[in-house]
């Protein structure tokens, strides 16, 4: 039988102490780790054309029915006034507190069809409550490859083709000009025989467009973008630096979701299966998980929140976005605190947390405490790593007003304290790692090009 989100908490006594010691391995891509090297592939997407395949890492929840445009207006607090068929977004949804739940893509892809694409704790949320709401829907899940039944292949192929020659190379598979579309719009095109759906979209500021399509045709799609790409210096791009393109963007890809307190809380924890519960690191500690939770503000996602419709958590969100909010910021972290740390490895003595390239994340919710010079709390640390192009390592935060000016410097404590028994953490000593408050995105071409590629 499997055990439910509730019964694990009730067995371990608290959430907190649940997923700070979950035995959850550490989350990977599961596709190939590297075609060449990571750091040439992370140049690919800014200086040529990068191919990234989306196939295996993320979960698709088909929703289809004449409430599945109810259900998602009522569940997001994006605007739905006007979005056809062929459009996408970014959804956001929140708690009945005003608490972030998740984020992910939607896609309108038919009348009364969508396709919501990301990690599943957003996605997990919806189907609770359109399964328990009064709603005609019906919903469809396809799973990532590590949770999928073993054997059986995607519904879709997903692939990013990202870099100033994307382009062209799209205009070379289909023949001939791409349609224009907006960004976040999609279109049909044929490639190699077949009908490939397409999304407008970018990352680290670079034109780019995903690819989609049945899996069975999967192959020769992708066989058809590495032909024609060979003109365009196309390079292949594995999961290591794949899972470090969102520093450039400054997306954070899985805040713990606001769900372990809160009107249906408890209904919802009955129902979730306890392995989608994921894993909390860092070296910010709370025994009350609600220390944990975001607004959207805090990650940046207030120009999603529209107050032009009913949606679960509107009336506290309200109240949220009337208070002063954390700030999304990149924290470049000072190149000799974190070679020391990383010399550790070499001296006498307990060595700093391990220091992985290019992405150091150690738990699904990387959250770690960062202080003000003088000691006091300024916010919390998410994802980190490091990013070719700037030759810099970073991470991405949420801090306090007062230090969100950039060339602010804060302390990023990395490493935990007391240690917990996660299968990703080895004995180590925390290290202070001073850091500069920059902006998010840290690329400017990003900041200024990401929504217009």
């Amino acid at each position: 039988m499997t055990e439910s989100a509730a019964a694990a908490i009730a067995r371990i006594g608290n959430p907190v102490d649940l997923l700070r010691n979950a035995q959850a391995r550490p989350t990977i891509f599961p596709v190939t780790p590297e075609f060449s090297n990571w750091r040439s592939e992370q140049r690919a997407w800014r200086e040529s054309v990068a191919l990234l395949d989306q196939s295996h890492h993320m979960t698709d929840l088909f929703i289809s029915g004449p409430d599945a445009a109810r259900l998602l207006s009522e569940t997001g607090v994006n605007s739905f006034a006007t979005f056809p068929v062929d459009a996408a977004k970014q959804f956001v949804a929140v708690n009945h507190e005003g608490y972030l739940i998740g984020d992910a893509i939607l896609f309108h892809l038919d009348d009364e069809v969508y396709d919501l694409v990301g990690w599943y704790m957003v996605l997990d949320w919806v189907q609770f409550i359109g399964e328990t709401g009064d709603y005609d829907v019906t919903f469809e899940r396809d799973a990532n490859t590590l949770m999928r039944e073993p054997g059986t292949p995607p519904t879709l192929y997903r692939y990013e083709v990202q870099g100033p020659h994307a382009l062209a190379l799209v205009e070379k598979l289909i023949g001939g000009p791409v349609p224009a579309t907006k960004f976040f719009g999609m279109a049909t095109f044929d490639i190699a025989g077949a009908t490939v759906r397409s999304l407008r979209h970018g990352m680290a500021g670079q034109p780019g467009f995903e690819l989609f399509g049945p899996w069975a045709d999967g192959d020769r799609i992708r066989d058809a973008i590495v032909s024609a790409g060979e003109e365009f210096g196309l390079v292949r791009v594995g999961a290591k630096a794949y899972s470090s393109a969102n520093l450039e963007s400054a997306w954070v890809p899985s805040p713990l979701p606001a769900i372990f307190t809160g009107e249906r809380s408890a209904e919802y924890l009955a129902w979730l299966p306890a392995a989608r519960l994921g894993s909390l690191a860092g070296s910010f500690v709370s025994d009350d998980i609600e220390d944990y939770y975001l607004t959207p503000y805090d990650l940046g996602y207030g120009r999603s929140v529209a107050f032009d419709h009913d949606f679960i958590g509107r009336a506290a969100l309200e109240r949220h976005a009337a208070s002063p909010q954390r700030v999304k910021v990149t924290l470049v972290w000072e190149p000799e605190d974190v070679a020391a740390a990383q010399r550790s490895l070499y001296e006498e003595g307990v060595p700093a947390k391990y220091i992985d390239f290019p992405k150091a994340r150690y738990g699904l919710y990387q959250v770690d405490r960062v202080s003000a010079e003088d000691g006091a709390d300024a916010g919390i640390s998410h994802d980190v790593g490091y990013i070719t192009g700037e030759q810099v390592f970073v991470s991405l935060a949420s801090v306090a007003p007062e230090y969100a000016e950039s060339g602010t410097r804060v302390v990023v404590t990395w490493g935990e304290q007391p240690h917990t028994a996660k299968p990703a953490v080895e004995p180590h000593r925390q290290v202070e790692i001073r850091a500069t408050v920059q902006p998010a995105p840290y690329s400017r071409f990003a900041r200024e090009n990401y929504r217009k590629s």
